[in-house]
């Protein structure tokens, strides 16, 4: 039995480690489907498109992201994620002012790809790959801790764009968010962030000696053999862990227009945006705990069956007391379901060439968050409403759960 001594230390680095990654998963709000709900009605206005129009663009753009995600991935395996931290950083602020000059479908179209692409994809992926080469027994404690930059982002970035575009429109309101999270991440990017303990002299968690059971070297020109893409049990896990993606992300998406339907105003479904994030910090810190306990299956039933009541609450209740505890349900089931898609693909597969993994899977996931808008925008126009569509969204959580249930994550990282 090895016997860690982190006890005896007073202070391990990757605590730092995960609080600037916080900061960088902050910063993908910008290019976040809970940002960019806040901005559909004033681009529905000024480009003449439909509200199915963007949804397909939407959908489009953030198939981009998902191709971009896989190719940062692998860069992050071979230059480190310090540095890839610092260049989706800058790209999310071109594009951001790529936004301010989108004049027509195509340039929009374009400037939103790239905003999807360093936003929610390459940013988020490599704040994940940085906090898991930094911790392995603690690790659901680290993304937890790096969690909160996405629910503190949920919680901010709405209400200051809502602010901004009041006060100087939508075009120049994404310029300052773009310059604000470059300024935010970028300096101390370059000045703190290591890319893994070894790099310093540490081992995971500030323990005197490698984890146990982690095979194969770190050795950035080693290859990985093991397989991705054409591995039947990482699209057992890769689909399951998509479905939350899909079903949330049509959910805020349309959040703002679902809550008209019921009477609620667009300023209240910009603000429960709050209580949603709010509620996922606390999940998501309850679940860091948990995940290390329990494990990342485990807590996926949980979060699911959390989902699937917020579903129902959205779809039955209509009231703004209803639509307060629909976000809070949402919430808790996001934070929780976070920390399983961050904690799940290190678990497996282990930390060596874990970018090639985890990258894989967040293609997934980001092609599940495309997706899910347009059917539900579909079901509105057919039924000239949006509850049968929200109800029906409720189904593939369950579906999800079984689907997870039945795969085999014995002794992945050898035989995959």
């Amino acid at each position: 039995m090895v016997v860690h001594s982190s006890s005896h230390k007073p202070f391990f680095y990757g605590w730092v480690i995960a609080g600037i990654a916080a900061l960088v998963a902050f910063s993908s709000g910008p290019g976040q489907s809970y940002t960019f709900s806040v901005f559909i009605d004033s681009m529905i206005l000024d480009l003449g498109l439909s509200r199915t129009d963007i949804s397909v663009l939407y959908a489009v753009g953030t198939g981009f992201s998902a191709t971009m995600v896989i190719i940062v991935s692998r860069l992050a395996d071979k230059y480190g994620p310090k540095i890839m931290i610092v260049l989706t950083a800058t790209c999310l602020f071109l594009a951001c002012v790529g936004m301010a000059f989108a004049l027509s479908a195509i340039a929009f179209f374009v400037a939103f790809s790239a905003l999807r692409a360093f936003g929610q994809g390459s940013t988020s992926i490599n704040a994940t790959l940085i906090t898991a080469q930094w911790f392995v027994r603690m690790r659901g404690r680290a993304m937890a801790v790096m969690g909160l930059g996405f629910a503190v982002s949920m919680a901010f970035m709405p209400i200051m764009s809502r602010i901004l575009i009041d006060i100087v429109g939508w075009r120049i309101a994404y310029v300052f968010l773009g310059a604000f999270i470059w300024l935010l991440v970028v300096p101390i990017s370059i000045i703190v962030l290591r890319n893994t303990p070894e790099e310093i002299g540490l081992h995971p968690d500030g323990d005197n000696t490698h984890p146990e059971g982690e095979t194969g070297s770190f050795d950035i020109v080693e290859k990985d053999n093991r397989k991705v893409l054409t591995s039947p049990t990482f699209w057992g896990l890769a689909l399951p862990l998509a479905t939350p993606s899909f079903v949330s992300t049509a959910l805020i998406f349309h959040q703002a227009a679902i809550f008209l339907e019921r009477g609620i105003s667009s300023t209240m479904a910009a603000a429960a945006f709050l209580p949603i994030s709010v509620s996922a910090i606390f999940a998501s810190l309850l679940s860091g705990f948990l995940v290390d306990r329990v494990g990342p299956k485990k807590l996926f039933y949980g979060s699911m069956t959390v989902l699937v009541l917020s579903i129902a609450i959205l779809g039955f209740g209509g009231t703004s007391d209803w639509a307060i505890l629909y976000a809070v349900m949402l919430g808790a089931s996001n934070g929780s379901g976070q920390i399983v898609s961050n904690v799940l693909w290190a678990h497996y597969y282990g930390r060596r060439k874990l970018g090639r993994v985890q990258g894989s899977a967040n293609m997934v996931t980001i092609a599940g968050s495309a997706l899910g808008p347009l059917p539900l925008a579909i079901m509105q126009g057919l039924t000239e409403g949006f509850v049968v569509g929200v109800l029906l969204m409720g189904v593939l959580p369950v579906g999800a759960v079984l689907a997870l249930f039945l795969v085999n994550t014995n002794n992945i990282q050898q035989i995959e």
